[in-house]
């Protein structure tokens, strides 16, 4: 499933789902452009490490995804975008009468609204290209709900119902859309919670692994970020050009209940 000569951008992309993403893509060959809102020097060093690692280009843009102008002078900036994954996105869990009004915004705006900002920027780039994939990674709180989640929860809807509008806007084009529904996945931020959960709830790691923190995902493990990494690659695929406008879920068979 080589990738070689396509550029990707990835937003949310110096740690976590993100990060897992880019790194797969660019271990199929893509040239990848990594993005958050922060401008470290670390951020610069890690797309070019990766370069390295895989033998492609690797930059970092800076961009705010709760703004929509930077949104879409990422993929300016960027200068090609042949793939594009939208997964920057940020939670925050409250009753709904309670749900503070600037937070709700920000979540839509960046769970949400950024897709929209870049997929508006990227499909002249890919339909000048003669090709593109959009992959967007969504939720099983796209296909399901949980409560105290109602932002991430709507957003995630949204973003699987923007994807199937993206499939149909470029169906008879060489242009895919689809959505990557994870479950609970093992990230260095989920990670940092299991200490904390065992010390709560007095339980060992494996047992609070299996009680608390998986106890909506049958198969009782975590989802990696090199398996979400994977699926990408397969969507971004020639054996996946018809697949669009669908969700894959990676969530362990949460959303089969």
């Amino acid at each position: 499933m080589s990738l070689k000569g396509k550029t990707a951008i990835i937003t949310g992309s110096n740690s976590g789902i993100g990060l897992g993403v880019a790194r797969e893509l660019a271990r199929a060959g893509a040239d990848v452009v990594l993005n958050s809102f922060t401008d470290r020097d670390e951020d610069h060093a890690l797309a070019a490490e990766i370069g390295r690692e895989f033998g492609v280009t690797g930059r970092y843009i800076k961009a705010d995804m709760s703004k929509g102008e930077e949104c879409r002078a990422l993929i300016e900036q960027a200068g090609a975008c042949d793939i594009l994954v939208n997964n920057a996105g940020i939670q925050h869990v409250e009753p709904i009468d309670t749900f503070p009004v600037d937070t709700w915004n920000r979540i839509i705006a960046i769970n949400l609204s950024s897709a929209f900002h870049t997929t508006a920027a990227a499909l002249p780039l890919m339909r000048k290209a003669g090709w593109g994939r959009i992959v967007n990674i969504a939720s099983a709180h796209g296909l399901t709900a949980s409560p105290f989640k109602s932002a991430y929860v709507a957003a995630k809807h949204g973003v699987v119902g923007f994807t199937k509008v993206t499939a149909l806007e470029t169906a008879e084009e060489p242009i895919t859309a689809n959505a990557i529904c994870p479950g609970y996945v093992l990230t260095p931020l989920v990670e940092a919670q299991i200490p904390d959960q065992m010390k709560v709830h007095d339980m060992d790691r494996e047992t609070v692994i299996r009680e608390v923190m998986l106890t909506r995902q049958p198969s009782k493990q975590f989802a990696t970020v090199e398996q979400l990494g994977g699926t990408a690659v397969f969507l971004c695929s020639e054996a996946a050009a018809q697949i669009t406008g669908t969700t894959i879920s990676v969530d362990g068979g949460w959303t089969a209940l």
